[in-house]
């Protein structure tokens, strides 16, 4: 298996990686902040991202679940607390230790998340309707790209 050669970095590319990684993050911030806003009032980015936790991969424990969203365990149980409230989920006692409780999705949480999703993938196709065809073929084929992005370097 033939090696690679390690890249070299000219300053011109460093300048262009440099300015490519902060429009990147620029625009990915954005897009974020524009998604998030199609959930509606009173629920905030952590509530929302908790439930979708919790119902990918729930049930799961507090302690878990804190770390999973990389919150302290005071602002878990608040969170759950609310999500409880509004019966999006249902914490029970763990049945092999039940010091430990477990947070499962209920049905109303599924249909809420599930209403999340709907509403952003149809801002998203709204914003998609605007381009041209280029632009849409651009945008598929920088996909493969960003979703690499996402799984990190290969191992």
């Amino acid at each position: 298996m033939q090696q690679s050669e390690p890249r070299q970095v000219s300053a011109v590319v460093a300048t262009e990686d440099a300015d490519l990684a902060v429009r990147l993050r620029t625009t990915i911030a954005r897009l974020h902040r524009l998604l998030r806003q199609q959930d509606g009032e009173g629920f905030g980015q952590t509530l929302v991202a908790t439930l979708a936790t919790i119902g990918r991969e729930g049930p799961i424990s507090l302690g878990e679940l804190a770390a999973r969203e990389r919150v302290a365990p005071p602002t878990i149980t608040k969170i759950v607390e609310r999500l409880v409230a509004e019966g999006f989920v249902t914490r029970k006692p763990d049945p092999e230790d039940r010091r430990i409780g477990l947070v499962s999705i209920t049905s109303k949480g599924s249909r809420q998340l599930k209403t999340f999703r709907e509403r952003r993938t149809l801002w998203i196709r709204e914003q998609l309707a605007g381009l041209d065809a280029d632009e849409l073929e651009q945008l598929a084929l920088s996909l493969p790209v960003l979703e690499r992005l996402i799984e990190g370097p290969a191992t």
